[in-house]
C-alpha cells in the first residue's frame, strides 16, 4: 500500500473555490464555517462511532432529533421524511452566503480524512451542491431512463449524503412538504432528474467517490489503504480516497469491518489505539456490579468437573454471582448436584433446572434472559455454555471493564481455527471467513466489532431492558438459538465485540464423546488432549525433558513422574468399576497361546476399551522419555494391564523376567496410606525400591539383565499399571 502523511485534524485556513455561479466569482470558503449536521433520535452505538471519527478529524457535529420518537420508517422501506424535515426546520433561520453545510447518516457511516481534504473535493466538484451517489436505483426504478448519464462512476442518487451551500442547501429543501414517513430518497432523485431544478439548485453527483463512498452494490470496490498512522478506504474502480464512508442499505456488517480500522482504529504503527478508551475502573466501584452467569449443557461435555472447579476459582465475589443452571443431559446430574451441594451456598441465587423438566433450550435461554432483563439490580448477563475452558481467573472482571454493550472473549479449539466469534457472514447469514480472521485468532487485532459470537459473552444489563427490551432474542423461524440471538441484536443496531487483549481460555470438541464409563474424561486424550494433559499428566512431567526429575534408584532403573493423582484414582476406580479381574492362574484366553508364565490378578486395557487411548498415552508422554534414556528404541508396546494386589488374594509377584524389551511400571496408589508393604526387587542388583510413588513409573529393562520380583503387600490394597514395551 501506498504510504503518506496523515492529514492534521486542525483546519485553520481559507480554501479557494474555483467553481462559477453563472458570472460571478464564489466567495472563498472558510473552514470554520463547514457545519456538519446529521439526526440521531437516538443515540446508538453506530452514532457515537460517527462521533468519534468526527471528533478524530475536529468537525463540528450539529445532531437533530436527540429524544424524538423516530418516525421516519425502518430504512427497510422508502421513508426518512423526518430527516428532511428537521434539517428544513434547522436551516431555517441560519443565514451566511458562505456557510457550507454537510449532511450526513451517522448511525451508519464515518468519516475517514478531515474537513481540509473534503473542502477541495468540494470544491472541485465545480457545482454548489454535491450529492452521494450509488450504483443502484431506489426506490423506484422506472425513473432509470431519466436520470442524466455521466461519463465515469455512478449514475444514482443517494440521499445519505450532501455538501454544500446554505443557499443551495435550502433551495434543494424549499419544496419539502411530506410526511416525516415519506421518502427523502424519492424526493432528492426527483429534484435531480428534473433538469430546470439540477440547474436552478447547481447540484451534481460525487459519481466517482471523491467525497461520499456509498457500500451498498460497491463492496468488491472497496478496500482498505493503510497509511502511516491512519487507514483509508479506498475505492479500486475509481482509484479514489472518499473521505465519507456510508454503509447503506444491507452493508452495515461490511462498514462495522472497515470501522475497525478507520480512520485509525487499528493501524500496523499503533496497534489498537481505542483499546484502552472509555473503560469502567472497577477499583473506582464502591461495589462490583451484579452479575447473572447462564451456565447451560445440552449434550455429553468432557471435564464437565473441571468446568464447575474453574467456575468456583473465578476470581469474583459470589456474594454479587447469581447462577442459572440449565442442564439438558442426564449424564451430568451428578456433576451438577456435586457443585451444588459443595458450593451452591457461596453465591446470591442459584436456580437450576435438570433433564427431567424437558424445557427447550431456546425457552431456556430466553427466560435466563428475562431473569437479568426484569430484575432492576442484574448489572450483567454473563452466558458460559459448559463447553467453555475459562482458563483465566479474572475473566468477568476484564470484560466488565471493557465497558461495552456485549463483549465475547476469544477463545479458540486447541490447534485450529475454530472460535468462538465470525469474522463475516455469508449473504445467507452463515458463517464465512474475513481477511483479519486469523489475525483476531492470533492475537494481532484487539477489541473488534464482529457480527457473531457464541458460548461466552457479557451483556449489559441495561441494554437488555433499553434496546433489547420486549425482544425473545434466541427466538427465530429458520435460526438455530446462538444465531438468531446475533441477527436480533444486529438488527436494533446493537454492536458485539470479540477481546484477544489476553488468554482466556479454549473451548472443547464435543464430537464423539463416550458416557459408558465411568471416568469419560480418560478417553479424551484424542478430542481433547490438551485439556486431557492438564487433567492427567503429572504437573512435574515437564522437568523430566528439561534433565530435572529423572531418578536411577537402581542400575538402568529410571523413575519419573507422569500421572497425576486424579489419572491413578479414575483408572484404579474404572477397573474396579469394570470388576472382571483375572484369577491370577496361568491359564489366560486374553493372551497368545493361552497361557501366562508368571500371572497376576489383573484387568487388560483392552478390555475396558483403553488399549488405542494407552497407546496414545504412550507415544505422547513416555516415548519422548524413552527415546532420551534408550536411544534408538521406539515405544510399540506389546501388552498393558492394571495389577491388583492383595494381602488375601495376590500379594507379591515371585521372580521373573518381563516379555518385553523394556518395561514401564507406574504406581496408582500411595504406599502406607493405601496399602503396606509392596515395591520391586532388582535380585542380580541386590536393589529394591519399597517407597513406590503414586504417579511415578519405573523403567527398566524386561529381559536379561533386570530379573525383578514383586515384594509382599501386607495390608491394604496396592495398584500398579504394566506395560511390556518391544521397538
Amino acid at each position: 500500500p501506498t504510504t503518506s502523511a496523515p492529514e492534521p485534524v486542525n483546519h485553520r485556513f481559507m480554501l479557494p473555490l474555483f467553481i462559477s455561479d453563472g458570472q460571478k466569482p464564489l466567495p472563498f470558503c472558510v473552514v470554520d464555517k463547514l457545519l456538519v449536521v446529521t439526526v440521531a433520535t437516538k443515540e446508538t452505538d453506530g452514532f457515537r462511532r460517527f462521533m468519534r471519527s468526527a471528533k478524530h478529524f475536529n468537525y463540528s457535529v450539529k445532531v437533530l432529533g436527540r429524544g424524538e420518537k423516530w418516525s421516519g420508517g425502518d430504512m427497510s422501506a422508502p421513508g426518512g421524511g423526518q430527516k428532511v424535515r428537521l434539517l428544513k426546520q434547522f436551516l431555517g433561520e441560519m443565514s451566511g452566503d458562505e456557510r457550507v453545510i454537510l449532511f450526513t447518516d451517522s448511525y451508519d457511516a464515518l468519516f475517514a480524512s478531515g474537513s481540509g481534504e473534503l473542502l477541495k473535493k468540494f470544491s472541485q466538484a465545480g457545482h454548489r451542491l454535491l450529492f452521494s451517489s450509488e450504483t443502484l436505483l431506489w426506490p423506484h426504478r422506472l425513473l432509470e431512463d431519466k436520470h442524466p448519464h455521466v461519463s465515469q462512476g455512478n449514475r444514482f442518487l443517494s440521499s445519505g449524503g450532501f455538501i454544500g451551500y446554505l443557499p443551495n442547501v435550502k433551495r434543494l429543501l424549499a419544496d419539502w412538504s411530506g410526511a416525516d414517513s415519506d421518502s427523502d430518497q424519492l424526493y432528492f432523485t426527483k429534484l435531480y432528474i428534473n433538469p430546470d431544478k439540477r440547474k436552478s439548485i447547481n447540484m451534481t453527483l460525487d459519481s466517482r467517490c471523491r467525497v461520499f463512498q456509498t457500500l451498498h452494490g460497491a463492496l468488491d470496490d472497496v478496500v482498505l489503504k493503510f497509511e502511516e498512522g491512519r487507514v483509508r478506504a479506498r475505492n479500486v474502480l475509481y482509484d479514489t480516497l472518499p473521505v465519507i464512508v456510508h454503509g447503506n442499505g444491507p452493508t452495515k456488517l461490511q462498514l462495522n469491518y472497515l470501522g475497525n480500522y478507520i480512520p485509525n482504529t487499528w493501524t500496523f504503527e499503533t496497534g489498537c489505539t481505542v483499546c484502552g478508551q472509555d473503560l469502567l475502573p472497577l477499583s473506582s466501584l464502591q461495589e462490583l456490579p451484579s452479575v447473572l452467569v447462564a451456565i447451560f449443557i445440552q449434550q455429553p461435555t468432557p471435564f464437565v468437573s473441571v468446568f464447575f472447579e474453574r467456575l468456583v476459582k473465578l476470581e469474583y465475589p459470589k456474594d454479587r454471582l447469581q447462577l442459572y443452571i440449565h442442564n439438558q443431559e442426564p449424564h451430568h446430574e451428578s456433576h451438577v448436584s456435586s457443585f451444588l451441594k459443595e458450593h451452591g451456598d457461596l453465591y446470591q441465587k442459584i436456580t437450576s433446572v435438570g433433564p427431567e423438566e424437558e424445557l427447550d433450550i431456546t425457552v431456556s435461554r430466553n427466560t435466563a434472559i428475562d431473569l437479568c432483563r426484569q430484575n432492576k439490580d442484574c448489572d450483567y448477563f454473563f452466558n458460559l455454555d459448559i463447553e467453555v475452558v475459562l482458563k483465566n481467573k479474572d475473566t468477568l472482571k476484564i470484560l466488565i471493564e471493557q465497558n461495552l454493550p456485549i463483549v465475547a472473549p476469544m477463545i479458540t479449539r486447541a490447534g485450529r481455527l475454530w472460535s468462538n466469534f465470525w469474522g463475516a457472514l455469508s449473504a445467507e447469514g452463515y458463517y464465512a471467513r474475513s481477511e483479519d480472521y486469523v489475525d483476531i485468532v492470533q492475537g494481532r487485532r484487539g477489541v473488534w466489532n464482529v457480527p457473531y459470537v457464541s458460548s461466552v459473552y457479557l451483556m449489559r444489563g441495561s441494554l437488555l431492558r433499553s434496546e433489547l427490551q420486549d425482544i425473545a432474542l434466541y427466538n427465530s423461524q429458520s435460526l438455530d438459538p446462538d444465531m438468531a440471538l446475533c441477527d436480533n441484536i444486529r438488527n436494533q443496531g446493537v454492536f458485539m465485540y470479540v477481546t484477544n487483549l489476553q488468554m482466556f481460555g479454549r473451548i472443547l470438541s464435543t464430537e464423539n464423546i463416550q458416557t459408558q464409563h465411568l471416568h469419560n474424561d480418560l478417553w479424551q486424550i484424542f478430542q481433547n488432549p490438551l485439556d486431557w494433559e492438564e487433567r492427567y499428566i503429572h504437573p512435574n512431567y515437564s522437568r523430566i525433558l528439561k534433565g530435572q526429575l529423572m531418578e536411577t534408584p537402581c542400575p538402568d532403573v529410571y523413575w519419573f513422574p507422569i500421572f497425576s493423582d486424579t489419572a491413578c484414582d479414575h483408572l484404579v476406580e474404572e477397573m474396579e468399576h469394570f470388576g472382571k479381574w483375572s484369577g491370577g492362574g496361568n491359564k489366560d484366553n486374553r493372551i497368545q497361546g493361552g497361557y501366562e508364565n508368571v500371572p497376576t490378578v489383573d484387568i487388560h486395557m483392552k478390555q475396558v476399551g483403553y488399549e488405542r487411548e494407552w497407546h496414545k498415552f504412550l507415544l505422547d508422554y513416555v516415548a519422548p522419555v524413552t527415546e532420551k534414556m534408550y536411544p534408538g528404541y521406539y515405544t510399540q508396546f506389546e501388552l498393558a494391564f492394571v495389577v491388583r494386589y492383595k494381602p488375601d488374594e495376590q500379594p507379591s509377584l515371585r521372580p521373573h523376567h518381563d516379555a518385553s524389551t523394556f518395561t514401564i511400571n507406574l504406581a496408582l496408589n500411595h504406599v502406607d496410606i493405601d496399602f503396606q508393604g509392596g515395591g520391586c526387587n532388582f535380585i542380580r542388583y541386590d536393589c529394591a525400591i519399597t517407597s513406590p510413588r503414586k504417579g511415578w513409573a519405573l523403567m527398566h529393562p524386561g529381559r536379561l539383565t533386570h530379573y525383578h520380583e514383586g515384594l509382599p503387600t501386607t495390608a491394604g490394597v496396592r495398584y500398579i499399571a504394566v506395560t511390556f514395551v518391544d521397538p
